[in-house]
């Protein structure tokens, strides 16, 4: 298998890892958005979060968490973003599931999401497209 995370957890390449468990991996991104931005991913390949089965999403948020507390407390920051980028179109560049922490300080300068208005019946339109799609799953 060529995914690099594959081969950071099968210990075929380094990485500066920060936290193991049997089915989890943490360690810090090699592009760091801040220094401390660790990535935290399952270790069995899953290519995002929509092919991940439940039990291992519910068992990578818990861990992520915990990870993100030790991660607040190394870097002495006021706080962290969590996110992931599912899909090229979101900016996912490894095509493993992961997810990023990424510490936070009050003055880092780090821009916020851009946010915009809805146009006029848009909010409403979409509401109902996504909910009929929720009752379909």
């Amino acid at each position: 298998m060529d995914c690099i995370f594959c081969k950071i957890v099968n210990k075929e390449l380094p990485a500066w890892l920060v936290a193991e468990t049997e089915d989890y991996l943490a360690f810090l991104d090699i592009k760091p958005v801040q220094p401390g931005h660790t990535l935290v991913i399952p270790k069995k390949h899953y290519e995002d979060l929509l092919s991940l089965p439940e039990e291992s999403a519910v068992g990578l948020i818990k861990f992520a968490k915990i990870v993100a507390k030790a991660v607040v407390k190394g870097t002495a920051s006021s706080g962290f973003n969590l996110t992931l980028n599912n899909g090229v179109t979101a900016g996912q560049v490894i095509n493993h599931c992961h997810f990023h922490i990424i510490p936070r300080l009050a003055h880092d300068q780090l821009p916020a999401w851009p946010h915009k208005d809805y146009q006029i019946n848009q909010a409403e339109d979409l509401s109902v497209k996504i909910a009929a799609y929720f009752k379909e799953l």
